[in-house]
């Protein structure tokens, strides 16, 4: 049996300092480091009160945003959507999404498919404070 196993908060680095956010805002990538090769998984926590500096969109990649620890909620194109604990929101590729934290913060784990291989900036459309 051939697996690969990893601690996302203790092995990944941190790369939300580059997203120029909130203080404490942390973005972790799975994917390589699992050797993933049909999906990709992500870790993020947003501080309380703040706001993912960032909306996206993706071509082709669908994606599952599954809420760990806090609340808070998700625009997704026009619509917003609370959400809390252990609650699994699916976005499909072509909806615009950005999310923020309630009093407690925001803890994410999200899932993709496909897998976007090399170059993932290449199925993404960002906006900074597309949610205003």
């Amino acid at each position: 049996m051939s697996f690969t196993r990893i601690n996302v908060k203790a092995d990944l680095e941190d790369l939300g300092s580059n997203f120029d956010g909130a203080p404490g805002l942390e973005f972790r990538l799975a994917t390589k480091a699992l050797g993933l090769e049909q999906s990709g998984l992500g870790y993020q926590r947003i501080p309380p009160g703040h706001r993912f500096p960032y909306g996206h969109t993706h071509h082709r990649q669908e994606e599952v945003y599954l809420v760990v620890a806090g609340s808070g909620r998700m625009k997704l194109d026009d619509e917003i959507v609370e959400v809390s604990q252990w609650d699994a929101v699916r976005v499909p590729p072509g909806v615009w999404r950005g999310y923020e934290a309630g009093p407690d913060g925001l803890e994410l784990l999200v899932i993709g498919a496909p897998n976007l291989g090399d170059d993932p900036r290449g199925d993404v459309e960002g906006q900074r404070d597309w949610w205003a």
